[in-house]
């Protein structure tokens, strides 16, 4: 999923494609420890979307803070 993509959702489906994410992090984690693993490459893959999740949100939470910040200079 693309930062753009990212982008248009709401906050809530942003937590829970977080959440999604890292539960899919862990099922990868237990499929290496069981030998059961193809793709390690989807380690890299999850933990970069988790990242530009994390991401998106600190940046929604700054974006907030500012407005906030700014209403109450005004």
């Amino acid at each position: 999923m693309k930062a753009s993509e990212i982008r248009k959702l709401s906050t809530e489906e942003i937590i829970e494609k977080l959440d999604e994410a890292r539960e899919q992090l862990m099922r990868l984690r237990f499929q290496q420890v069981t030998g059961e693993l193809v793709d390690t490459s989807q380690f890299r893959k999850t933990r970069r979307l988790i990242a530009r999740l994390m991401t998106i949100l600190r940046e929604r939470e700054i974006e907030a803070e500012k407005q906030s910040a700014n209403e109450g200079e005004a």
